[in-house]
């Protein structure tokens, strides 16, 4: 039975329904290619997955251009200060081209050693080589795509990233199957669509900030100096030690698939962007927690949390529920190959029995990012990538196979989500104790 309504969960509602739309971008776009590439065979859709990992890691780090920006500019908001809101989001913007030119430099030089460090060598390293060197890209699209969502959502609004976001998976959609089979581009044909797809959306978002909506933005167009980004980079510095650490878990456990054999990687491929699809619906009351978390008092912001904790707890039931449900075809939508489809099935228990887990922790994320307690989320998050690894990293050596490696992502999510629990539970500043 769900919660009785409540006035706040109107508010929640209106952060919450549009920003799961807005939050799908990426590995929506991602999705859609692995749907596409899953009818080439198992060495394009590995090639992909190894990819997937790669591009996570070095653009997912720099989320912080969202997660840091909207509570600060929440903030400013809250304060009537629409001059240094306008401010942050030039300042956010900056740090996304730099960061999104050395991040796509970086990937060209050193795409081959990268590869082999993940362990794509063999029938593995020549697409996955040229899709790396074509989806690197995207790189600036990329971070100038999650600023403008910071940006927005620290006003308060969720719609507009979705209608880019929108926008952005139907250019997607549209190219994937005529440049991979209508032009027989094969899987170089998904990373150019993606690429496009990428860079529609990050236009769109600067044609919005930098143009009709600036006034309202309180923007107003300046190059900042390295001293006005200051602020948000000491926040990013917290953010990135966080995202490194989850990121890096989720690459170990896709590195170690990928020494497990080509079907094996090519099967968790398909079970972890259904995992990360799921999250996305949660992750959608995390963007509200942020915002409404920063903009509250410490006595209200309690009252947020447990409001939100109480929401997510219960999407977690019914994505389990739903995912359950729908079991037997869901392989089938990514690939038609017998085996690989055996391979997936025997995950997706643990796609979806983690539900449950996974909404509390997304939502205390959201919460304590809201109340900016950054340092925290850092210092958990490394101990959770610890007890994953430890885990991980006895998989090949003891036999254990592809469940073992989805045993070290449970161990990630329950460590998670102890630490943040009693984090909850002691109070901080922000989010004092009930």
């Amino acid at each position: 039975m769900p919660p009785r309504l409540h006035p706040l969960d109107r508010r929640i509602g209106r952060l919450a329904i549009p920003a799961l739309g807005a939050l799908a971008a990426d590995p929506l776009v991602s999705m859609v290619d692995t749907a596409f590439v899953g009818r080439l065979g198992v060495t394009p859709l590995a090639a992909l997955g190894v990819n997937a990992s790669i591009f996570s890691l070095a653009f997912v780090v720099f989320n912080f251009l969202a997660y840091g920006t909207t509570p600060m500019i929440a903030r400013a908001v809250s304060r009537g200060d629409r001059e240094r809101a306008g401010r942050l989001a030039v300042e956010a913007l900056a740090v996304a081209v730099l960061a999104g030119a050395g991040a796509l430099a970086l990937l060209q030089l050193f795409a081959v050693p990268i590869l082999a460090l993940m362990g794509a060598t063999g029938a593995l390293e020549a697409p996955a080589l040229e899709y790396l060197r074509i989806r690197a890209l995207a790189g600036p699209a990329v971070l100038l795509i999650t600023a403008g969502h910071g940006i927005f959502r620290g006003w308060e609004d969720t719609r507009t990233p979705l209608v880019v976001t929108l926008g952005l998976n139907a250019v997607n959609l549209v190219l994937d199957p005529l440049l991979i089979f209508g032009l027989g581009w094969g899987l170089a044909g998904a990373a150019i669509a993606t690429v496009i797809a990428q860079w529609a959306g990050a236009i769109g978002f600067l044609l919005l900030i930098l143009g009709p909506r600036r006034e309202r933005l309180g923007v107003s167009p300046r190059v900042p100096s390295l001293r006005d980004l200051a602020p948000l980079v000491r926040v990013g510095g917290a953010l990135l030690v966080r995202t490194l650490s989850l990121i890096g878990t989720l690459t170990l456990a896709t590195a170690i698939a990928t020494r497990l054999g080509a079907l094996e990687v090519a099967a968790h491929q398909v079970a972890t962007q259904l995992w990360l699809l799921l999250a996305l619906v949660v992750d959608a009351l995390a963007v509200a927690a942020q915002a409404l978390v920063a903009g509250a008092s410490p006595t209200d912001a309690r009252r947020v949390a447990r409001r939100l904790l109480g929401w997510g707890l219960l999407v977690g039931v019914v994505l389990a529920a739903l995912f359950a449900g729908a079991r037997p075809w869901l392989p089938r939508i990514f690939t038609d190959d017998p085996v690989a489809i055996q391979r997936v099935d025997a995950l997706l228990g643990f796609v979806i029995w983690m539900q449950p887990l996974n909404a509390l922790v997304f939502v205390w994320d959201g919460i304590f990012m809201g109340a900016e307690d950054f340092r925290y989320l850092a210092l958990q998050m490394v101990l959770s990538g610890v007890a994953a690894a430890v885990v991980l990293l006895l998989v090949v050596p003891l036999g254990w196979g592809l469940t073992g490696v989805w045993w070290g992502l449970v161990a990630l999510m329950a460590t998670r989500a102890v630490t943040l629990g009693l984090r909850h539970l002691r109070g901080t500043p922000a989010l004092p104790r009930s």
